[in-house]
């Protein structure tokens, strides 16, 4: 597979967490053949950081453009000169960081929509320390989807958090809210909307012709016929079966302990799963550093790693670049799914 002419953009992240390093030991395995990315935001880290690893010092470029050129010898970076950087300790975040970290997204975002690159990849930040400096979204996604909100999407819009990795994906129907909140948030529409909206981006995105979706079930053996909890009877079946009836191919509710094994795996190409937990201990059991964290629903590709800022490891040059070069290459084959076809 060839090079594709456009690059990705990767924002910096959090520059106190492992997104500096990770983004370097990243370059170092993709350099020889890809897929090209430039790093939003110059931050004396990268600089610092490229040296301990014995690696060239980042190459600052104008225009997204010109990092094909650059890729093979050094990580590409656009600089924000318009930005104070502060000083930064690894491991030590800071709400001083803040304008840069958003100014990173910000920039990765509109590359995104005007096209120059084909994607755009996220490092991790910490939602506490923007918090501090006035944050107002609930998160990474939510502020995304924003940026966002006036581009046009071919299909639903979303955005809905998708986790894969080289063996499952899952969909999730609630996110980062308690157990009790997410069961009274459970409602055939929202399984129909989220459905739709799954169904739509793996034809769009990942080229799949005819999707298969599986549902998980709720409760124990998906309720028992009702004997152990009546929601796949009034909630979960009854909106499978109305997709049905529009083309979608997705099953009844399915016990979720038989769903994830090798075996099932073969029968379906994306599980739709009722919780947090339900759907992300599957993900991180089967591929634990590998996982990818994909947004659907977004008028631009994004992925990111599916793990966190991880203050604890900053500055230690210990840290894993899997789920980072995992998910630049998820947004590489996104790309050419959604616009090479």
């Amino acid at each position: 597979m060839t090079r594709p002419s456009r690059p990705l953009a990767l924002s910096l992240g959090d520059p106190a967490g492992i997104g500096p390093e990770i983004a370097l030991k990243a370059w170092r395995a993709l350099c020889s053949d890809g897929p090209v990315f430039a790093l939003i935001g110059d931050h004396p880290i990268l600089h610092d950081q490229a040296a301990r690893l014995g690696l060239p010092a980042p190459q600052r470029i104008a225009h997204l453009s010109e990092a094909n050129a650059v890729f093979g010898s050094a990580l590409p970076v656009l600089p924000l000169d318009d930005i104070t950087v502060p000083a930064v300790q690894p491991g030590t975040p800071s709400p001083d960081q803040a304008p840069l970290i958003c100014a990173s997204i910000e920039r990765g975002v509109a590359l995104a929509l005007s096209g120059e690159a084909a994607g755009l990849v996220t490092c991790p930040i910490a939602k506490s320390v923007l918090y501090e400096a006035g944050f107002r979204f609930p998160g990474h996604t939510e502020y995304l989807a924003d940026l966002t909100r006036h581009a046009p999407v071919s299909g639903p819009r979303g955005p809905v958090m998708m986790l894969a990795n080289a063996h499952l994906r899952v969909v999730l129907t609630s996110i980062h809210v308690s157990l009790c909140d997410a069961l009274a948030a459970m409602t055939a529409e929202r399984v129909i909307e989220l459905a739709r909206l799954t169904h739509n981006a793996l034809q769009q995105d990942f080229g799949i012709a005819h999707p298969r979706l599986a549902l998980a079930g709720l409760n124990p053996h998906a309720g028992e016929d009702g004997a152990l909890g009546r929601e796949e009877i009034e909630i979960l079946n009854p909106a499978a079966e109305r997709l049905r009836t529009e083309g979608i191919d997705i099953s009844d509710a399915r016990p979720p302990d038989t769903l994830f094994h090798a075996d099932a795996r073969q029968g379906y190409d994306v599980v739709l799963c009722q919780y947090h937990d339900q759907g992300l201990i599957p993900v991180k059991t089967l591929d634990f550093h590998g996982g990818v964290n994909i947004t659907l629903g977004l008028p631009i590709i994004r992925t990111s790693p599916d793990h966190g800022t991880a203050f604890d490891r900053a500055g230690q040059l210990t840290a894993r670049p899997d789920s980072l070069i995992a998910a630049l290459r998820q947004a590489d084959t996104l790309a050419r799914h959604r616009y090479d076809a």
